[in-house]
């Protein structure tokens, strides 16, 4: 470029080069959040109550219950959506009031509408009441928690032993495991009703999308190989491997925490059962 009085001079255009424009305006691109973030702890939760019947407890403790007993009739058993057990409606008498009460119970196997609370299966009883080996359902975990131990469909516990010193009732839990309660603490006689439900098979995928829309669970639910690489850790490649080990640690990210999270073993067992046990 030339100027007036004969001299030159040189012009400098300044251009913007990728890096420098990403120090000034940088381009932040994390990755999607996966599925296992989004479901997990710091969501809002939303439980699905439309079409519940109510909670399934047993009556509050009150003077009535402490001194005697009270005698309700079963008016009718009802299904409650997202519940694998059935209710019963149970009616009861105000001991303090001239009018009546209702409740739901879980309701156990040989229960019909009809039938007096006072009969042997589906009592409500303080466990030192009940002679070992009776089997029992909707324990109470605490007294006056109004039932919190083998309430799902077919489950029981069985009444193993008595401390009377200590007030201590041991029981047998439909895990296997033992467990030691107060001795206080209620429990229905008999087993809940509703066993064998899932041994029946879905059949077709309208059955187990009811299913799990009424449960709150999300379904159908694709596999991470299945998924693009920006969606999952397992993702991508160009037939469906995970490409890498699928154990991962405690300690790792959120997003990147799928899989087997801190997996002592992996693989088939193998070896008699005498050297598993050790």
């Amino acid at each position: 470029m030339c100027r007036n009085d004969g001299r030159s001079t040189s012009v400098h255009f300044a251009t913007t080069h990728d890096h420098d424009r990403q120090l000034r305006h940088p381009i932040v691109d994390y990755g999607r959040v996966i599925r296992a973030q989004r479901k997990g702890a710091g969501s809002v939760f939303r439980a699905h109550v439309k079409h519940r019947k109510g909670a399934a407890k047993l009556r509050p403790v009150d003077f009535a219950e402490r001194n005697g007993y009270i005698k309700g009739i079963v008016k009718e058993i009802i299904h409650d959506p997202g519940r694998g057990a059935p209710l019963a409606r149970v009616v009861f008498r105000d001991p303090y009031k001239y009018r009546l009460r209702e409740n739901l119970f879980i309701a156990t196997e040989g229960m019909h509408t009809g039938q007096l609370s006072t009969l042997a299966v589906g009592n409500v009883l303080p466990l030192e009441a009940l002679p070992e080996g009776t089997i029992v359902c909707n324990i109470e975990e605490k007294a006056g928690d109004r039932g919190a131990i083998a309430r799902a469909s077919g489950n029981y516990a069985t009444v193993i032993g008595h401390n009377h010193d200590d007030g201590i009732t041991r029981i047998k839990l439909p895990s296997g495991a033992k467990k030691a309660v107060k001795s206080a603490c209620r429990a229905t006689v008999g087993i809940v009703a509703g066993g064998g439900r899932i041994d029946k098979p879905m059949l077709k995928a309208g059955r187990a999308y009811h299913l799990n829309k009424a449960k709150r669970n999300r379904w159908p639910k694709t596999r991470g190989v299945a998924m693009n690489p920006v969606d999952h850790p397992h993702g991508g490649g160009n037939h469906q491997h995970i490409g890498h080990a699928s154990t991962v640690s405690r300690q790792s990210p959120a997003g990147k925490k799928v899989g087997l999270i801190a997996a002592r073993r992996t693989g088939l067992l193998r070896g008699s059962k005498k050297l598993l046990e050790k």
